[in-house]
């Protein structure tokens, strides 16, 4: 395979369009909603681990969140949550599906910088309806050469699709998930571009690979093509 990159490979949710705050919200009205039957904190942290068994079932998403908050709050109150607290939960999980997209900075010209002279992809793991509305309602789907909705990013899943192109050490995976969008890929041979958001799903967390050649740190977006450009 050769070395020299050829395919770039970006993150959607929390990288090019804000995703990562509505749960956020979410999570402080569920925290409103379960005040009477369970301290926040503890709260948080049941939620987490339904979250954690839950990705093998529903996979990732809006939908496996709302679920989980259900769970959690049905566990929390030994099975006497109020109907409408399930009501509620539902009608919470059904905005945010119906969230506007609003983009990130930089993240068109970046799209755009990149693809005139290399492949770009999208690459992105979660429900694929949602997803699909997400990036319709960005503007961007006609940027990318071509679209991958995973159930999850793996070092095979990078493989899987580096491996239809260049292979991985042609390329670069673009994202804000140091888990997913950096480590991974570096592990299937690609290089791991990490853009920091700010706000961070534990889930995502992992230990930062600063000592390894293919990983950078970019301020945002902005700063990508001239990355680009150098290691090309």
């Amino acid at each position: 395979m050769q070395d020299t990159l050829t395919t770039i490979g970006f993150d959607a949710d929390d990288t090019l369009w804000h995703n990562e705050r509505f749960f956020q919200l979410t999570q402080a009205y569920f925290a409103e909603l379960l005040a009477d039957h369970a301290e926040r904190d503890h709260l948080m942290d049941r939620l987490l681990e339904a979250e954690k068994r839950n990705i093998r079932h529903y996979g990732y998403g809006i939908k496996g969140f709302t679920l989980s908050m259900i769970e959690t709050a049905i566990e929390v109150t030994d099975d006497r949550v109020p109907a409408r607290i399930i009501r509620q939960l539902i009608e919470a999980g059904q905005e945010m599906l119906a969230h506007p997209i609003e983009l990130l900075p930089h993240a068109r010209e970046a799209i755009e910088a990149t693809a005139a002279t290399h492949r770009v992809l999208l690459i992105t793991k979660g429900d694929l309806i949602d997803q699909e509305r997400k990036l319709a309602q960005s503007g961007l789907g006609e940027l990318f050469d071509g679209v991958e909705i995973v159930s999850e990013k793996s070092v095979s899943t990078y493989h899987m699709i580096f491996d239809q192109y260049d292979g991985p050490s042609a390329s670069m995976m673009v994202g804000n998930s140091m888990r997913s969008d950096v480590v991974a890929p570096i592990q299937a041979g690609c290089w791991g571009v990490y853009v920091p958001h700010g706000l961070v799903w534990e889930i995502e967390r992992a230990e930062t690979p600063t000592s390894h050649p293919r990983f950078r740190e970019l301020r945002d977006l902005g700063d990508l093509a001239p990355l680009v450009a150098a290691i090309s």
